[in-house]
């Protein structure tokens, strides 16, 4: 990562900013955009409304780029939540039915499956966490016949392990079930192929890694997802012709964008654009490799330390999160504190410090941290 793309990023001045698993800092093209629509506004109103429809367009179509899939199988909501609750809203479930998921999934990802269980009787199977992993074949034991739907993050946020996705794809296809995912922790760092990697259905919010205003989320549905998930809140631009006002009898838009139901967060989307070409510039592929030699080289550095890394670093599941615990009896939050009045900014989750890198981070961040942890 170059000198030139790190000055987009005005925190570098003032902090060592290492949270970007939580809320990334916008940098200063993206707040640009988001000015710029803002002004078009103020200055004239509707009048260039087709120039806003093309910057989405554009935006879709960058987007659905990083998940490897088409633009009409991608639609924008508020957040995470949203696209999963649409996911579990859209089935049809019967008694009997079971979800299969994991313990300590991020609760967006366990909430929409719970009120199932509540409302409908449908069993939410859980498999627990084994030192920092999901063990596929634990996971696997909790799905037959009756599981309509495995749901796992890419990502988990509270260990960084990383899941494979093709053979829970796999695994899902076997049962006739669908394999749902959510990517927060995941997209834009890290090569992902929804469709060679046999996900079906994957939301995903834009202020972490896709380092975009709050506010911007999305929904992704393959063709096989799309046939069995029904859109249940819907507007006036879920229909394939949303401009023909009177037109009642419209069939539902194609692909996914029957899942947009109105008027959007137009200047977070115009700042979602430039972030976007930021992350494709520089490449999935270089970004992953930037961070995988950043968090390898502070795991080697920790291992002369008091510390404990919970994260596994195995190939294929490690991944740009790295969560520690201290030996002895310093807790996350304190440690958390213990940092942040050195300006450098972790996150505490659960009894874990969790670390998380971007981009524009460099190895002279990573000694930093070193030096100031306890």
């Amino acid at each position: 990562m170059t000198p030139e793309l790190r000055a987009l990023f005005q925190i570098t001045q003032r902090a060592n900013y290492l949270n970007h698993a939580a809320v990334s800092p916008l940098p200063t093209p993206t707040i640009e955009a988001v000015q710029a629509q803002l002004q078009d506004v103020r200055e004239n109103g509707s009048l260039n409304y087709q120039d806003w429809i093309a910057v989405k367009e554009q935006a879709r179509k960058l987007l659905a780029n990083l998940l490897g899939a088409k633009p009409e199988q991608v639609a924008f909501m508020r957040n995470t939540s949203d696209g999963l609750s649409t996911i579990a809203n859209g089935l049809k479930w019967k008694h009997g039915d079971n979800i299969v998921t994991f313990s300590r999934e991020f609760p967006s990802n366990i909430y929409p499956w719970l009120r199932l269980r509540n409302e409908l009787g449908v069993e939410v199977r859980m498999c627990e966490e084994r030192e920092g992993r999901i063990v596929f074949e634990e996971l696997a034991e909790l799905v037959d016949r009756s599981t309509r739907l495995i749901t796992i993050s890419h990502v988990q946020y509270a260990s960084g392990f990383r899941s494979d996705l093709e053979r829970l794809g796999r695994l899902a296809r076997e049962h006739d079930a669908l394999l749902v995912v959510d990517v927060i922790q995941s997209l834009g760092v890290l090569p992902i192929s929804v469709e060679s990697e046999l996900v079906d259905a994957a939301a995903g919010a834009c202020h972490k890694w896709l380092m975009a205003p709050e506010g911007v989320g999305y929904l992704y549905l393959s063709d096989r997802a799309r046939e069995r998930i029904q859109p249940t809140l819907v507007g006036w631009i879920s229909v394939s012709d949303p401009e023909d006002y009177n037109n009642f009898d419209q069939d539902w838009n194609r692909g996914s964008l029957a899942w947009e139901t109105g008027t959007c967060p137009m200047s977070l989307i115009h700042g979602l654009k430039a972030s976007l070409e930021i992350l494709t510039n520089a490449g999935t592929v270089s970004i992953a490799q930037h961070l995988e030699n950043l968090t390898d080289y502070l795991c080697e550095r920790l291992k002369s330390l008091d510390y404990e890394v919970v994260s596994s670093r195995a190939p294929g599941e490690k991944s740009q999160i790295v969560c520690i615990r201290n030996r002895g009896s310093l807790s996350a939050m304190k440690l958390y504190g213990h940092l942040k009045a050195r300006n450098i900014v972790t996150a505490p989750r659960g009894d874990r410090l969790r670390i998380a890198p971007h981009l524009y981070n460099t190895p002279g961040e990573i000694d930093a941290l070193l030096e100031a942890l306890p």
